[in-house]
């Protein structure tokens, strides 16, 4: 698994939001990747959501929010509109995202694992557990203060 001090994985894939994400084109500014087990899922939907409650407050502080699943980019889509989410979600169909991170699970899902990474491209602290500490944890790096 990436660690805290490492340099990010670049990753791009097909983004809910239209287009291809491309981590490399955020440098410059804060990036929350948060992987997820499945879309349309109750805990999936409950971390989302959070997100998005938080996401023009996160917009302001310059800092892009991004989830990644291996689900198909029509089931991302999907998931963002039950969301109403304004922000991007990556679908990894091939688990190939998650594999770099080091957070595919032994079923092939994403483990909830969320990664904040700093202007310079690096992780400064990595998330495991419920899906609201995620949202918590990034409220605290980036919108406090």
């Amino acid at each position: 698994m990436v660690e805290v001090g490492e340099a990010a994985p670049e990753f791009e894939g097909p983004s809910s939001a239209g287009g291809q994400f491309k981590l490399s084109a955020q440098k410059g500014h804060p990036v929350v990747v948060y992987f997820y087990p499945k879309a349309s899922t109750s805990g999936c939907a409950i971390e989302t959501k959070a997100f998005q409650a938080l996401h023009d407050e996160f917009q302001r502080r310059k800092v892009t929010i991004v989830g990644v699943s291996v689900d198909t980019p029509e089931a991302e889509t999907k998931f963002a509109g039950e969301c109403s989410t304004a922000f991007g979600l990556v679908a990894d169909p091939t688990g190939s995202i998650a594999t770099s991170y080091g957070v595919r699970g032994p079923s092939g899902s994403a483990r909830r694992v969320s990664f904040f990474i700093g202007p310079d491209g690096k992780v400064v602290e990595k998330v495991d557990g419920a899906p609201l500490l995620h949202v918590e944890r990034a409220k605290a790096r980036f919108l406090s203060g």
